[in-house]
């Protein structure tokens, strides 16, 4: 059973994960910390890309062995029927790892684990999260409740593929796209139409109409949510942007962090493959 989604950006950002974990364990290698991987989009294990079976960064996560494994790897993924197979591959291929499945809604899953570290017992714990949905499924609130905990997240934005998507040029967006839009950044509309949007125009009847979308969206939303980032975490890597075959943003791809150390790593993971 093979989850299907991505084009070769599915790969580079698997490798962009693999390189990060992989130097986020040897600096925690000899460090007292409790260490925890979480996924919160985990997949089957596998995905089916270009009519080509590659693994998904849960696999691939839980093969690093040197400089160490992680204490725990807690995987969670909505789809039952993924979550099965996911299960039955890591019992198959690393019987000695600790981990848990979760078919379960991320969001949910989220909060529980900030529940988790705010335990007085687990301020010796630190997370590696990698938060990687296809669409606008992350709610702002859910990110909010991270604020202070010792967790770095990696975190797959769909500013081309959602976000712009909703802000229509003409300014009429729905009452369910503005309620979308509102959980997802975490705004009210009033904030979102005064970034997104001209001032709203009178027409020839003194009637009030929307202004018009202003130039350059993504890359307005691009500096939006790395902004709203960094009302929670201290530190925001450069995006990793992922573009469809005629060049249009599609994702943002951020790591978000507490830790100096976490954020140069990442933006030197990520700079040979941005831009």
């Amino acid at each position: 059973m093979n989850n299907n989604f991505g084009g070769d950006w599915t790969s580079q950002k698997i490798e962009i994960v693999t390189s990060y974990t992989q130097a986020y364990l040897t600096v925690m290698k000899n460090q007292p910390f409790n260490l925890i991987y979480f996924d919160g989009f985990a997949g089957s294990g596998d995905i089916e890309q270009d009519e080509n079976i590659i693994q998904g960064a849960a696999l691939r996560v839980l093969a690093i062995d040197d400089p160490k494994p992680f204490d725990l790897y807690y995987f969670v993924e909505l789809v039952k029927k993924y979550a099965d197979n996911l299960k039955a591959q890591i019992k198959l291929k690393f019987p000695e790892r600790k981990f848990v499945v979760r078919s379960e809604d991320c969001n949910v899953k989220i909060k529980d684990m900030a529940a988790y570290l705010r335990k007085p017992e687990q301020n010796m714990t630190k997370v590696l999260a990698f938060i990687d949905p296809k669409g606008m499924q992350v709610k702002w609130e859910s990110l909010e409740i991270l604020r202070g905990l010792g967790v770095d997240m990696w975190i797959l934005v769909p500013l081309g593929m959602g976000v712009t998507r909703l802000l229509k040029k003409d300014g009429n967006i729905s009452d369910a796209w503005v309620s979308k839009l509102q959980v997802f950044l975490g705004m009210q509309e009033s904030e979102i139409r005064n970034y997104f949007y001209a001032d709203e125009l009178i027409n020839l009847f003194g009637e009030a109409v929307a202004g018009q979308r202003l130039d350059n969206a993504i890359v307005r939303a691009a500096k939006l949510y790395q902004e709203r980032l960094n009302t929670i975490f201290k530190f925001v890597s450069q995006p990793f942007v992922m573009r469809n075959s005629k060049n249009s943003p599609m994702y943002h791809f951020y790591l978000a962090t507490n830790n100096t150390t976490a954020l140069k790593i990442a933006n030197s993971v990520i700079k040979p493959k941005y831009q």
